[in-house]
């Protein structure tokens, strides 16, 4: 299947019992604000794009939402732990985008589209999850026209001299063009 647009990402997820699963488990939370980001959408289009029979293993899955009324990381681990016991195979991360404004030193945020939209690269700032029609709805504030493309640069607020050191490090530690060819990785250059 080619991954052209929006739509082609949601029927590939759509057609995907893995990801599907992994979506209904996060949605029997029944979190505020509730999304699955980053590498679960990203690895997948990039596998589907090098035609991969496998799926590239993910070291988390991340579920955010967004609850400014319980910031306790100790409720994130509490939900890893039950997301653990309806699908024990997978390695689950979960964050209230309500208190990791902090660990980004950026004002608050608003939603956790807001805090997708704050993530370092374009093409990991996407999120998914299952409407109340069980419709799948795609998150891209910065839009999929990078991460169709094989393209990694940094989100806009990661583009400045206090921050693009974050986007290098990140790009340096996950080794994506090590798994996908072709990947066209930005370079910035450090004042």
């Amino acid at each position: 299947m080619e991954i052209q647009n929006e739509n082609d990402i949601v029927k590939a997820i759509k057609e995907d019992e893995w990801m599907m699963n992994i979506l209904f488990a996060v949605k029997s939370l029944d979190l505020p604000d509730w999304w699955i980001c980053a590498g679960f959408i990203r690895s997948k289009i990039w596998d589907m794009i090098h035609d991969k029979n496998e799926r590239t293993p993910l070291p988390d899955i991340d579920v955010i939402y967004f609850d400014s009324e319980n910031t306790n990381e100790f409720e994130e681990k509490a939900m890893e732990t039950t997301l653990t016991t309806l699908l024990s195979n997978v390695p689950w991360s979960v964050k209230n985008q309500a208190r990791m404004h902090i660990k980004s030193n950026f004002p608050p945020y608003s939603s956790s589209v807001d805090g997708i939209s704050k993530f370092p690269e374009t093409a990991t700032a996407l999120g998914v999850k299952l409407d109340d029609k069980n419709d799948i709805a795609l998150a891209a504030p910065w839009g999929v026209h990078d991460v169709i493309n094989l393209v990694v640069k940094p989100t806009p607020l990661y583009n400045t001299d206090e921050k693009i050191r974050i986007y290098y490090n990140r790009v340096g530690k996950k080794n994506w063009d090590k798994t996908w060819d072709g990947l066209k990785v930005y370079n910035i250059p450090i004042t």
